[in-house]
């Protein structure tokens, strides 16, 4: 079992490039490629409950490098209502491979969808840090449930591109 990373107020985090900044929570990178925890066609914003592992989980898709590179936007955004967050603990997913930083099976998908169709957001533990949580919002069911609350220039800590400069 994680322990939950919030008290009082909800808040999330992501990271997105620049040109991106005012979509993103419209959750059209999902809805044409699928996810981790979507299938293709289902709207859903992905983030981090903190700013680290919202860095981790980009850069384990795109990689540092793409980090130092590109201008990106830090997003944060709070929950309104905290009871509408599903949470989703290690013990309870079907399989417990589903958390490898492996590509995701159809049955991972669609476990998720479903969740997706009944919860405006479903928290989720992160693949790329087993301690931490990521926030998936249904686009279609969150409307209206969560707001910005600051979004400002990324920039990365260039000590993270050690492992670029030796390969």
């Amino acid at each position: 079992m994680n322990p939950l990373p919030w008290d009082d107020r909800w808040f999330a985090w992501r990271i997105d490039p620049e040109i991106y900044k005012r979509t993103w929570d419209s959750g059209l990178g999902s809805e044409s490629k699928g996810g981790r925890w979507n299938r293709p066609g289902r709207r859903v914003v992905y983030a981090s409950v903190d700013p680290s592992t919202a860095i981790l989980e980009v850069a384990a898709h795109v990689s540092f490098n793409a980090l130092d590179k590109e201008p990106h936007v830090l997003t944060c955004f709070e929950v309104i209502d905290q009871a509408l967050v599903h949470i989703v603990q290690p013990e309870e997913l079907p399989n417990p491979y589903w958390m490898s930083p492996t590509w995701p099976s159809q049955n991972q998908q669609y476990f998720a969808d479903a969740l997706l169709a009944e919860h405006p957001f479903v928290l989720v533990p992160s693949a790329a840090t087993r301690h931490s949580w990521n926030l998936l919002v249904s686009c279609e069911l969150a409307q209206g449930q969560f707001r910005m609350i600051s979004q400002e220039r990324f920039g990365l800590d260039t000590r993270l591109l050690k492992e670029v400069e030796l390969a």
